[in-house]
């Protein structure tokens, strides 16, 4: 099953729904940091979340960041997707291992942490970006992105992301849904999906059996008048390239590029999204610094 995103609303429109498959783009994310299962969990999670809340925006130009800075081993993690649900993302320490939980899960929460922050930066053409803060509840980062959502933005939601990985780290399964409960909704349709979703399998459970992004909206929603209205792929992917690494350079001003050329004689950049590196030479640096002093001059 190729990676992809449905969008859908139920009960009369009362409830907005998404679900995502991103088995392969999660797996892709793993090749690259080469993280360990329970880090593939947690940036899993969080590519997946990204990838879904992306189709709430309006505009192409439109940019979501979703960054979690926790007390746990793997110290943060940032996750960015565009308005075509192209995400990329990257942990501080990928090589974090925990043994599993008592159930013999991941144990996300240990490795995240508890106390900490997530904040949601949504780049929608304003002068300011939008920054919604909250603190972690949890760790688990659905149970934490739901709490976002009620503190930041006032919609109930209810978030479930998953990823399964091999005994070789290699993932398996990965997927999510995004539950949300517009401001008509009315104490039934509330209660009835509270049930649904304590009584749901896990997402990874049904992706495993074959179930679809659709399938699993119309497990939840089916009963309840699951109206379809969009469906689109995701993938990850890195939007660096050589012109975006000078102008990190020149953001550094003459004078440190000056001292980067008479010490280092040149300059290696890495791309903290995809790990592709970009090398300039001791006169590209200089000429760089030119550049910046014969504007000022201007």
């Amino acid at each position: 099953m190729e990676d992809h995103i449905v969008r859908a609303t139920a009960a009369g429109g009362t409830v907005r729904a998404f679900a995502a498959a991103t088995t392969q783009l999660v797996q892709e994310a793993h090749i690259i940091h080469g993280t360990t299962g329970v880090v593939s969990a947690a940036l899993g999670r969080t590519l997946t979340a990204a990838a879904m809340m992306s189709r709430m925006f309006k505009n192409e130009r439109d940019v979501l960041t979703i960054q979690i800075k926790g007390d746990g081993p793997v110290g943060g993690i940032v996750v960015v997707s565009d308005y075509q649900s192209r995400v990329r993302g990257y942990v501080y320490n990928p090589g974090v291992y925990l043994p599993l939980t008592e159930t013999g899960k991941y144990d996300v929460a240990g490795a995240v942490g508890k106390n900490g922050y997530l904040n949601v930066i949504k780049d929608i053409g304003l002068k300011e970006p939008y920054i919604g803060n909250v603190n972690l509840v949890s760790g688990e980062i659905g149970e934490d992105l739901a709490y976002y959502f009620a503190y930041s933005e006032q919609v109930p939601t209810a978030v479930s992301l998953g990823v399964l990985t091999d005994s070789e780290g290699n993932v398996t399964a990965a997927g999510g849904y995004i539950l949300q409960l517009m401001p008509d909704a009315d104490e039934e349709i509330i209660s009835f999906l509270e049930e649904k979703v304590l009584m749901a399998d896990s997402v990874t459970y049904m992706l495993s059996e074959g179930k679809t992004p659709s399938d699993i909206l119309e497990s939840l929603l089916g009963e309840k008048g699951l109206e379809f209205t969009e469906k689109v792929p995701c993938k990850y992917q890195c939007n660096c390239n050589r012109d975006r690494m000078e102008r990190n350079l020149i953001s550094l001003g003459a004078q440190e590029l000056i001292d980067m050329a008479d010490e280092q004689h040149g300059a290696e950049l890495v791309c903290h999204f995809c790990n592709s590196k970009y090398y300039f030479t001791e006169k590209e640096l200089r000429d760089l610094a030119k550049g910046i002093q014969q504007s000022r001059q201007e």
